[in-house]
């Protein structure tokens, strides 16, 4: 099994910053790739970012590029999401994500392991 634990969400204003942690404990020598996903109130869950294992490769959703960007600490066995230029509509709660098989995770259903999620919230 592996667990997931997200922090780092919170309140920011219309234009501000946020970096997301999600670290990774148990068996994460199984894991091929992990994910960010979000999820607004009334909206289904939507894939954000991407990234493999080894961190060499990642992959965004196109109205991601340019504002936010996945990373990966090997040695903490950490994922970011550093989100800049925030706006209302990047309110949501966000979810790391984990799979055994893909390394670039770009779809919610059938992901091995998932966080509990951490909600950011931008004013305007």
């Amino acid at each position: 099994q592996v667990q997931l634990v997200e922090s780092g969400g919170g309140l920011v204003q219309a234009g501000g910053s946020l970096r997301l942690s999600c670290v990774a404990s148990g068996r994460t020598f199984s894991i091929a790739g992990m994910a960010w996903f979000r999820q607004a109130p009334g909206k289904e869950r939507e894939f954000v970012a991407a990234i493999t294992w080894s961190g060499d490769t990642t992959y965004y959703t196109d109205s991601m590029k340019g504002r936010f960007t996945i990373s990966r600490n090997n040695a903490k066995n950490t994922v970011y999401l550093q989100m800049n230029s925030l706006q209302p509509e990047d309110t949501a709660v966000y979810y790391c994500a984990a799979d055994e098989t893909r390394a670039i995770l770009t779809r919610a259903d059938g992901c091995d392991y998932w966080g509990q999620g951490t909600q950011v919230t931008v004013s305007s």
